[in-house]
């Protein structure tokens, strides 16, 4: 395989990088490349824990509204099972 970067500052990067870490250039490379493409994993993992802080929010807020809540009796009987 081959990749073919034509970009001084690519090159620096990446000298830089494997000089700090002590490793060859392909090796910084890949660890930037894996932890870059991380990082959107953890993006979308922090959306959709977002979005459902937004909706758990919403239903709390609505149930309130109108007078309802629900407690753990509400929802187990004596034994601890599901009504």
């Amino acid at each position: 395989m081959s990749l073919n970067i034509k970009n001084e500052r690519v090159h620096e990067l990446a000298r830089e990088a494997a000089r700090r870490a002590g490793t060859s250039q392909t090796s910084a490379i890949e660890a930037a490349l894996e932890q870059y493409l991380s990082s959107f994993d953890a993006t979308t993992a922090a959306a959709r824990s977002a979005d459902l802080d937004f909706l758990l929010h919403d239903v709390r807020t609505r149930l309130h509204a109108a007078g309802a809540s629900l407690s753990t009796d509400d929802l187990y009987d004596d034994q601890g099972l599901p009504r």
